[in-house]
């Protein structure tokens, strides 16, 4: 079966917004077409028309896709000025990003905490823009096998780019091109690349959007971390990375 997956690496503007469209067909995966965000609008539309072209579509976005059941339930009862007993790395992260942690090495930003809630929120939104556009409803995938309509993951390429063996610092930097480029070509080995690489080249934020893709094939293939709690990821959300030997090596 066929699967499109569409990258997206989040963020507060749309001009900062990265959009990747790949195809995974047999266990293999290419990337098809690359854009970077102009408008809320044009985003939504050059989603949904991606989206609108399959019986099958995974959405895979750079941003966290929920909040530490902690968080709410000790801000709902707390009151100006008094103590929080619950200790501060419990409060602001959730079970997916101590997890992630704890077999990569790599901490994911504290929802709770950093401004990457803010991306969060941009996140949810303009998945939700994405349902009234296409009539989908979009519920999050917690299978791999996707037979019909639109589902969406949470991803890390950060993460991502670890667990590939993929290790080029500096790659987001204004004008490292080289760095961008090195990663195009190690991408390469893992899918096909048919399209025009300039703009992946010129901008980190649509290199990111393809690493969504890969986290999204590494998805639709199974060899990801599942979560060992699975409500509670529901409630939090959950960060798809492929498993790794990392943690073995250490």
């Amino acid at each position: 079966m066929i699967t499109k997956i569409i990258g997206i690496d989040c963020a507060t503007q749309a001009k900062k917004t990265g959009l990747a469209l790949g195809i995974f067909n047999k266990g293999k995966g290419s990337v098809e077409a690359v854009s970077i965000g102009s408008s809320d609008g044009g985003l939504v539309s050059t989603i949904a028309e991606w989206a609108k072209q399959s019986e099958s579509t995974l959405i895979a976005l750079d941003a966290p896709l929920g909040w530490p059941t902690d968080l709410g339930k000790e801000l709902f009862a707390h009151d100006a000025g008094q103590p929080i007993q619950v200790e501060s790395n419990q409060l602001f992260r959730r079970e997916t990003d101590r997890f992630v942690k704890s077999k990569i090495g790599k901490q994911p930003l504290d929802v709770g905490a950093d401004r990457i809630a803010r991306t969060a929120h941009a996140a949810m939104n303009l998945l939700d823009k994405v349902r009234s556009e296409t009539g989908e409803q979009i519920p999050l995938a917690w299978e791999q096998i996707i037979t019909e309509g639109i589902k969406a993951i949470e991803v890390y390429p950060a993460a991502t780019l670890l667990v590939h063996a993929i290790h080029i610092p500096g790659y987001k930097q204004k004008d490292n091109d080289q760095a961008r480029s090195t990663i195009i070509s190690k991408l390469r080995e893992q899918m096909d690349i048919p399209i025009d690489t300039s703009l992946l080249k010129q901008n980190d934020n649509v290199l990111d959007a393809v690493l969504c893709v890969l986290a999204g094939m590494d998805f639709l293939r199974g060899n990801v971390y599942h979560p060992p709690d699975l409500e509670l990821a529901k409630k939090e959300g959950w960060i798809w990375v492929r498993e790794t030997q990392i943690e073995e090596q250490k």
